[in-house]
Order: C-alpha cells, then structure tokens, then sequence
C-alpha cells in the first residue's frame, strides 16, 4: 500500500479529517443495530490515518486497533488520541493492509475515505481481504468505501487552495491503461517561525470493478456483501456502478 510522507501526513490532518469524523456515527448506528455489535465494542481501523475515525470509535467506549503504512501518518494518530493510547484502549500499528495479523479478533472492521484504492491491484486488494477475514469474529462486519470507476474518471483538472497559513495546489489525471487515477499534491506550509515549507506527493486511486470486488469477497469466504451509500448503510444500492462513491458492507 502507498505511504505517505510528513508534508502529506500534516496536511491530511489539517485539512481532510472531515470525512472519516462524518462517517464514523452513520457506521457505529448500522454496526450497533447488529446481533454482534450489541455485544462487542473492538474495532480495527483499517489504514486509519490521523486517527479521527479512531477518536470517535473510543470516545463512545470501544476498544480500538489502528493500522497504517506511513509513519507520519501514525505519529499524528498517536498525537490526537493520547489519552487513549496511555489508558491503553488503543494500539497503532506500522502495517501494510494488504498483508497483516492481529493478535485479538474484533468484531468490526473500517476502512474510510477511499484507503483501499490505494492498494495497487487486485492481488494486494485480495490480501487485505484474507487478512480482514482473519482479524474478524465470526458474524463480524468489514465496512470500506471505494471510488468507482465512473467517479474516478472525474478526476482529471487542477485546483488551488490559497490561506494565510497554506498555499496547495492538487493536478488529477486518468491513466486508463494502468488503471490508476492520479493526483499531484504539493504547496507550502506555514511554520510556526512564520517561514514556508514546501511539500509534494503523488497520491494514486487503483480503479477497481465493482463486480470483481464483491465475487472477490465470497470467494474469500464472507457471506454476505451489498454496495450502499453512506446515509443508508443498510440498504442495498441497485446500480452502485453509477455512483462516484460507495460503501462496501460485508459480514463474515
């Protein structure tokens, strides 16, 4: 899985957290509503980041595991989360989600804000499917959201992001013969002694078929498996193929 840098990881925790802290009630309601989630508060994190996800699963009692790739990534999660981490009710694990273990199982696994189109192809996305398998109780539930194909065509463009404090500048391309879809991010930082620091980072999206995920998932041994959106996790989307982005529901 890609890892990202300390000029990526700071941005992302200064800028892009609201979506994992939007998401994470709308899956604890559906998780809760369950046989297994009435009974189980321990939770994987899966690429988690900067930890919000993670923040708002242990500030309503769970018991949380964090996995991510980027060191940078993790020292901000282990920064947000503090007082969590020295009373012991979560761990942040350097890993790779398309190869890991765990020594307890959980009863819920999440993956937000498009992680797992970072995986490079469908061998790695299979990993981390037998891994997530293992990791879960029995009944337990792995809840990730891709973009899809049609929502990663809409990619391609350039935008600029001036503040006072940042200056980011994000270019997107298409390569459809490698399925990726890419986006260049760089810019400047203000620090604290009022100088700028320059960072950069080519992110990517793997493109992945819908179809081929959910046969993928059953062939792995998970039993059940539906697309939704994220206001209604329980419900089955009809063409999730016409959505930018989907949530991929699946119980062991």
């Amino acid at each position: 899985m890609q890892g990202y840098g300390e000029g990526f990881a700071q941005i992302y925790n200064m800028r892009w957290t609201h979506f994992a802290s939007t998401v994470a009630p709308r899956i604890r309601t559906f998780y809760e509503a369950t046989a297994l989630g009435r009974q189980c508060r321990k939770l994987l994190d899966l690429a988690c980041g900067t930890g919000q996800l993670a923040l708002y699963f242990l500030q309503e009692g769970y018991e949380v595991v964090g996995l991510d790739l980027s060191p940078s990534m993790l020292v901000h999660a282990r920064e947000n989360a503090a007082p969590y981490l020295q009373a012991g009710q979560v761990r942040f694990l350097e890993a790779d989600a398309a190869e890991f273990s765990l020594d307890t199982h959980v009863g819920l696994v999440v993956s937000t804000f498009d992680a797992l189109n970072h995986l490079p192809d469908m061998d790695a996305l299979e990993g981390c499917f037998e891994s997530t398998f293992e990791a879960l109780l029995p009944e337990g539930w792995f809840i990730f959201d891709l973009n899809t194909p049609f929502g990663l065509q809409r990619w391609g463009g350039i935008s600029v992001q001036e503040e006072e404090d940042l200056v980011l500048i994000t270019r997107g391309v298409v390569v459809e013969e490698e399925d990726r879809a890419y986006t260049q991010i760089s810019g400047f930082l203000r620090r604290e002694d009022g100088l700028y620091t320059r960072f950069g980072e080519v992110a990517y999206n793997t493109i992945f078929e819908l179809g081929e995920v959910a046969t993928l998932l059953k062939d792995i041994g998970f039993r059940r498996v539906h697309f939704a959106n994220a206001q209604s996790l329980e419900t089955p989307l009809e063409a999730p193929e016409t959505y930018g982005r989907v949530f991929v529901v699946v119980q062991r």
